[in-house]
């Protein structure tokens, strides 16, 4: 069994039985991380990408909390000189593998800054997307289809199906490494506009799901998220209607 942790928009952390798995870390309203990193359970601490909703550097504060923690990065975020060389155990790029005796993981691909992430640990295999995700699908109506829009969330004209296949292509790299996942967290953001849940929607069409666990959805409120589930019912994917801050969830 595990037990899951909504920390704070794309952050959760993940008991595995044997070690604890934290992912996106930005701030912790509710104040989990303390209790949590006092487990005595190793702990993994992984940050998809540079921007400041999915990294805090106050993770690196934690290693006077927990018994043993390791550090695993993004590239981007060495890049960008958020952190140094020797903060973190490992930095991957997309395809980049990283393991120890307890876990496996994987970094693939997204559609903005950094990588997602697959992890394996004791037989259990996990999706975090991190900022991976069909972001221009409101500018795939009709009257668009062939052209270019504006889009003042991204600062800029794109071209939508262009947009859409370069996720498709993420997708199918991500399925040369797996086609199943325990667990997948990924987001569900409604400022997206219409079409918020497409990129969910095409991600549990082509994987096999068991847990969907909406993500990145602080803006619009918790039940923005929670129409993902009329999507996940029909295929019997158990989906996880996070409803507060330092809520869990028994899996």
């Amino acid at each position: 069994m595990m037990k899951l942790t909504y920390i704070f928009h794309s952050g959760f952390a993940i008991d595995t039985g044997t070690c604890l798995l934290v992912f996106d870390y930005w701030m912790d309203p509710a104040g989990v991380m303390p209790q949590l990193l006092q487990s005595g359970k190793p702990v993994y601490v992984f940050a998809s990408h540079f921007h400041e909703d999915h990294f805090n550097r106050a993770i690196f504060a934690w290693k006077d909390m927990a018994r043993e923690i390791h550090f695993i990065l993004s590239k981007d975020i060495l890049k960008r000189k958020r952190a140094r060389m020797e903060e973190a155990d490992i930095w991957l790029a997309k395809g980049g593998v990283w393991q120890d005796e307890r876990i496996r993981v994987t970094a693939t691909g997204s559609t903005d800054s950094g990588v997602s992430w697959v992890v394996e640990c004791e037989g259990k295999r996990i999706f975090h997307a991190g900022d991976l995700n069909n972001w221009y699908a409101h500018l795939l109506a009709e009257h668009r289809r062939g052209r270019s829009g504006f889009s003042g969330d991204f600062y800029g004209w794109i071209n939508p199906e262009k947009e859409e296949k370069r996720y498709l292509g993420e997708l199918k790299d991500i399925r040369k490494v797996t086609d199943r996942f325990d667990v997948v967290l990924f987001p569900i953001d409604g400022r997206i506009g219409n079409g918020y849940t497409r990129g969910a929607r095409q991600f549990i069409e082509q994987f096999s799901v068991g847990l969907f666990v909406p993500m990145h959805f602080v803006a619009l409120g918790f039940e923005s998220a929670w129409r993902m589930k009329e999507f996940t019912a029909p295929r019997g994917i158990a989906f996880w209607s996070v409803s507060g801050n330092g809520e869990t969830f028994e899996y």
